[in-house]
């Protein structure tokens, strides 16, 4: 069953609506908190395979995140001001603040461990501990950048072209864009649930939440690395322990040494290695994904 025993509801926060499922009416109150932050071009039903398990020891919340799925999609600006992953950061706050959660762990994933990264320089005291899914901080891919970086990622400049470009090209034709994009082919990848895959469509299918996604990565381009640089400059790590995952068959793993890169940016343990699957660990690997987290957040 998909995603048995969670509730799927919306929360109103100052800055709009946000959707998300959790465990807290089927026996997740009173444990442990952990917040699930999903990736590009998902929602947060990519955690429909490892929620439940992690559900028997944790109180799960598994949000969309501004921009995607259902929650709030503010309007596409010359800034990009209003999808800053502060912005974004500042969202999960609120909704773990209004579930009555002061502290709690995070596990994240592609775009949701960027959030993940700024909520914990932002919000050193919330967060327990960090788990981060297949990506090296924002401000290191861009000032790495090389040709491979720019064939492999391609999408990052292609969707942070000026709006609405990207979105005419993309709201043309979303299932053949959506099949390339995860899977690089002309079908989705077979490891997406049929439950998760529908949502995912149904969201590609928005022109809203295309928008959403591309101002997400305009404002990955822009004032996130303004917001990056001077946390940098300030000398601002992360100061709780985190866990670093990246699969072994994608690009982080072959262009970086993630261990070491997030060592320099954390003041407290750094432990991790790679998943013998693509970029999606929690849909292709969840029995390691699992374990990985059952281990770190325990």
């Amino acid at each position: 069953m998909f995603f048995e025993g969670f509730t799927d509801t919306t929360i109103a926060t100052s800055a709009g609506r946000v959707r998300l499922r959790h465990n807290l009416d089927h026996g997740g109150a009173g444990r442990p908190p952990l917040l699930l932050l999903h990736g590009n071009p998902q929602t947060s039903a990519m955690w429909h395979h490892v929620a439940p398990a992690l559900g028997e020891r944790f109180a799960v919340v598994c949000p969309d995140l501004r921009g995607y799925g259902r929650s709030l999609k503010p309007a596409a600006s010359p800034d990009h001001a209003a999808y800053a992953k502060r912005e974004m950061a500042a969202d999960m706050v609120a909704v773990m603040t209004a579930l009555g959660f002061t502290r709690f762990r995070i596990g994240s994933h592609d775009r949701g461990a960027r959030v993940a990264h700024r909520l914990a320089l932002d919000f050193p005291e919330r967060v327990e501990r960090l788990a981060v899914l297949d990506i090296v901080p924002t401000i290191e891919h861009f000032e790495r950048a090389d040709m491979n970086f720019a064939m492999g990622y391609y999408h990052w400049f292609w969707f942070a072209q000026k709006h609405p470009f990207p979105e005419v090209l993309i709201n043309a034709a979303p299932e053949i864009w959506f099949a390339a994009h995860t899977g690089r082919g002309t079908t989705p990848p077979a490891f997406f649930s049929p439950d998760a895959l529908a949502e995912y469509l149904s969201a590609a299918r928005d022109p809203g939440a295309v928008m959403g996604m591309c101002e997400d990565y305009r404002a990955a381009a822009t004032i996130d690395l303004v917001h990056d640089r001077e946390s940098r400059g300030a000398g601002r790590k992360v100061t709780c322990p985190m866990l670093v995952l990246w699969g072994a068959r994608n690009k982080v793993g072959q262009w970086y040494d993630p261990l070491a890169i997030w060592r320099s940016y954390c003041t407290a343990e750094v432990t991790g290695g790679a998943i013998d699957c693509g970029h999606y660990l929690p849909e292709e690997a969840p029995a390691e994904t699992l374990d990985w987290f059952g281990k770190f957040f325990a």
